[in-house]
């Protein structure tokens, strides 16, 4: 029989997947500080003595890396090393029924809207006034602000309606206070996020808002950059290519997943669009917006996925020149429409076709770098590595895209300041610069 740990209670939050469950597990944190609660983001000593795993559901390989850490900490668990577990998020509101007969071992399972029942099972009260109030984990000069939850989208192969639920969008007013709030803690760069960026507002304002809510945002003091992530192809609202033509704090810069080209494809995966209605649109943004990054996301061996549909896959990248651009296999998720289909690309398959396209687009970030050398960017640098300080242009998200790379042993850069570098090099995916006077 284990023993009790003899650790004073200090709660552990350990946070898998995406930025819109680091959003939530800052929150989390938020409530449980403001009761008084101690607790750690992914302690390194893995001292605390209570666990709250927030998992992520959405593809094999994160289910996988989600159960295999509930197993890392039950184990502890076992051992007395921690005295209790929770999960909640995706994994947890998608597999409920069969985690709770599979590990038994957790003390209790949540969902992605079970925030007041999780903080009651942690021996806090949740509190409706600390709208805006987080505990980040984030660098100090960046932060994710998630403007709407779930989506509406249709899509064949995604399971996320079935963990996050429709869509709801936060209203304007409320985003603006803690965008305010975030700026008075020092944070300069806020990267919007959403499972449907496309979709803001039709659900309270009868109409897609981004614009406007960009037009509030960049009023607010103090912070200096804003980037758009997460937005869906079909509806666009081609009214924010204005706003990020016009404001200088609009990052030009898009995160929008394509997924593929070839027509029938689409209309299997449900996109609500077609090959040449997305070529049309890349060209707009081309058009209305010269200078901006496109990232972009590619799914490659959909069920029927022929070599002939790749082939015209690779051409439409070749020809489109992202910016960005990431590549996953298909993952065959129960309970999608896509499910029914026959899963007939064989993994190698697959796993082929990602290098394919992964080799086109590192030479087309190798060319399009070449181009910056000589030149010079506005930069926040967001840590020290080594003999190196790490930054990005406003055309990169952090942890996915480029970096600017400068020689800490001959230059000093305070960490979160913006600082205009000089490209003196560039690789695939990285650019080598020194710091220039304003």
């Amino acid at each position: 029989m284990r023993t009790k740990s003899t650790k004073k209670n200090k709660i552990n939050v350990v946070t898998l997947g995406c930025s819109k469950n680091v959003y939530d597990s800052e929150v989390l944190m938020g409530q449980l500080k403001a009761n008084d609660k101690e607790v750690v983001h992914e302690d390194e000593n893995d001292d605390g003595n209570i666990v709250v795993i927030n998992t992520c559901g959405f593809i094999g390989k994160a289910k996988e890396e989600s159960i295999n850490t509930i197993l890392h900490f039950v184990d502890k668990k076992e051992n007395g090393e921690v005295d209790k577990v929770f999960v909640t998020g995706c994994l947890s509101e998608r597999y409920k029924p069969d985690l709770e007969k599979e590990i038994t071992n957790v003390d209790q399972y949540f969902g992605t809207h079970d925030l007041p029942n999780l903080l009651k099972a942690l021996e806090a009260d949740y509190k409706h006034e600390l709208v805006g109030e987080r505990l980040l984990t984030t660098p100090k000069h960046y932060a994710y602000l998630k403007i709407a939850e779930g989506c509406d989208r249709p899509c064949s192969f995604c399971a996320i309606p079935l963990m996050r639920g429709g869509h709801i969008s936060t209203p304007i007013e409320e985003i603006v206070i803690e965008a305010t709030k975030l700026a008075e803690k020092g944070i300069k760069e806020l990267i919007l996020i959403a499972q449907d960026l496309t979709y803001y507002g039709l659900d309270i304002y009868k109409k897609r808002a981004l614009a406007d809510l960009l037009n509030e945002l960049v009023k607010v003091e103090g912070i200096e950059w804003i980037r758009l992530h997460y937005a869906f192809p079909s509806g666009f609202p081609l009214d924010v290519l204005d706003v990020m033509k016009k404001e200088p704090k609009v990052c030009n810069y898009l995160d929008i997943p394509l997924q593929h080209i070839n027509t029938e494809l689409l209309k299997s995966m449900k996109r609500g669009t077609t090959s040449e209605k997305t070529k049309k649109l890349v060209g707009q943004f081309r058009d209305r917006v010269p200078n901006m990054a496109v990232r972009t996301t590619l799914i490659v061996g959909y069920p029927g996925e022929t070599q002939e549909q790749f082939e015209e896959l690779k051409q439409f990248v070749i020809d489109s020149k992202f910016e960005r651009m990431g590549c996953f296999t298909y993952s065959h998720e129960e309970n999608t429409s896509a499910f029914d289909l026959d899963d007939n690309v064989p993994e190698e398959v697959k796993e082929v076709r990602v290098v394919e396209l992964m080799e086109i687009q590192a030479q087309i970030s190798f060319n399009l770098n070449q181009e910056k050398v000589g030149k010079t960017f506005k930069c926040i640098f967001d840590r020290k590595e080594g003999n190196h300080f790490i930054g990005r242009t406003e055309f990169d998200s952090p942890d996915v895209d480029n970096e600017v790379i400068v020689d800490a042993t001959k230059h000093y850069i305070k960490v979160g300041e913006f600082i205009n570098i000089k490209i003196t090099e560039a690789t695939d995916f990285d650019l080598y610069g020194e710091p220039v006077s304003s």
